[in-house]
């Protein structure tokens, strides 16, 4: 499906959410990097779980970006 983006300018409302979006996407892609690389980081888990949680955290952020895109069906 190829993305539909639109000539017309986005309204405030839909500018706001997609920077905050962006703001939190950048935050726990960053998360997810100091879960899996940053060793004082105190979390009591074995080296490959932290790894897991970290990459989990990572593809939840991409889902939720990605998520920004979709067109609402009930918007204007």
């Amino acid at each position: 499906m190829p993305l539909n983006f639109n000539k017309e300018q986005k309204s405030p409302k839909r500018r706001f959410l997609f920077i905050l979006g962006a703001v939190t996407f950048v935050c726990f892609v960053v998360l997810g990097l100091m879960i899996m690389f940053w060793d004082q980081l105190p979390l009591q888990l074995p080296r490959y779980q932290r790894l897991l949680f970290g990459a989990f955290v990572i593809a939840y952020s991409i889902l939720r970006f990605s998520r920004l895109f979709k067109k609402d069906q009930y918007e204007d």
